[in-house]
This record gives C-alpha cells, sequence and structure tokens, in this order.
C-alpha cells in the first residue's frame, strides 16, 4: 500500500497559504504528493472514505469553518484506521493553549505559520523529512512545538 513517494495532505482555509504551501513543495524537489482541501468537513469527508489514500503527513490548520482542527484532530485518533498519520499542526497561533490541547490530543508536531516562503520551505523539508516512528516514540512537550 505504501507509494515511492510521500503523500502530504494540507487542510487550511486559506487559499493563499494551500498555494504557498503547494509552491514550496513543488520547490523543494521531494518526492510527494500533495492533496490541499479548504476545511475539516472536506478533509474529514476524503479520510473516512474506504478508498482513501491517507497520507504519511497531515498538516492541519486549527481555526478552519464548518470544522475546526481540533475537531479534525480528535476524529482522527478515534480512528483506528487512521492511526498511523502523522499530524502536524500548522496555525498562525502560537498560543500556549493551543500548543497545549494540541498535544494532549495526540498531534506530533507543532508549527507556526512561517512569515516567509524560505522558512516555510525549510520548515516543510524538516518536518517530512522527520523519522515519525522515532520522533512520536520520543516525543515531550519539548519537541512538540517546531522552531525554525
Amino acid at each position: 500500500m505504501q507509494n515511492d513517494y510521500i503523500h502530504i495532505i494540507l487542510a487550511d482555509d486559506d487559499e493563499d497559504d494551500r498555494l504557498f504551501f503547494t509552491d514550496a513543495f513543488n520547490e523543494l524537489s521531494m518526492n510527494t504528493k500533495v492533496n490541499t482541501f479548504n476545511d475539516g468537513v472536506e478533509l474529514m469527508d476524503y479520510l473516512n472514505k474506504e478508498d482513501a489514500i491517507l497520507p504519511q503527513v497531515l498538516f492541519l490548520d486549527l481555526n478552519m469553518p464548518k470544522k475546526s482542527g481540533i475537531e479534525c484532530l480528535n476524529e482522527i485518533k478515534s480512528h483506528s484506521k487512521m492511526s498511523e498519520i502523522a499530524i502536524a499542526i500548522y496555525s498562525t497561533s502560537a498560543s500556549e493553549e493551543d500548543i497545549e490541547e494540541t498535544f494532549v490530543l495526540g498531534a506530533n508536531i507543532y508549527i507556526k505559520k512561517p512569515d516567509s516562503f524560505k522558512k516555510l520551505k525549510k520548515v516543510l523539508s524538516e518536518v517530512v523529512s522527520i523519522n515519525w516512528q522515532y520522533h512520536t516514540n520520543g516525543l515531550n512537550k519539548d519537541n512538540f512545538l517546531l522552531k525554525i
């Protein structure tokens, strides 16, 4: 079932953020396939399909209409078929409350959206190259927040 590329999904209601995200991966020349969704409802509809190709890494915005990132995170973590997905919270918020809540709910890493395209490429490159099995075994609050 595993492909020779890294399947990545971004759920974010901001069209510009989705465009920068896909452009960054195109420039990185990594062997990735990127799908984007406009909101949490679209994302969960896709993930719950019987034939859905689950991503290795899911970038999840917290503040989305219809269904928030927190609601999606809860739903994903309650489904055994989705348990292997590495979840990167990808938000403009860096509030301690959001970081704490998503950590407790089982996200794998928290990323504050970078303020430049160059930093975005660096962050995405770093996140995609993480050995998630190792990373999640030793997960603690200190390595949860990705600092660039």
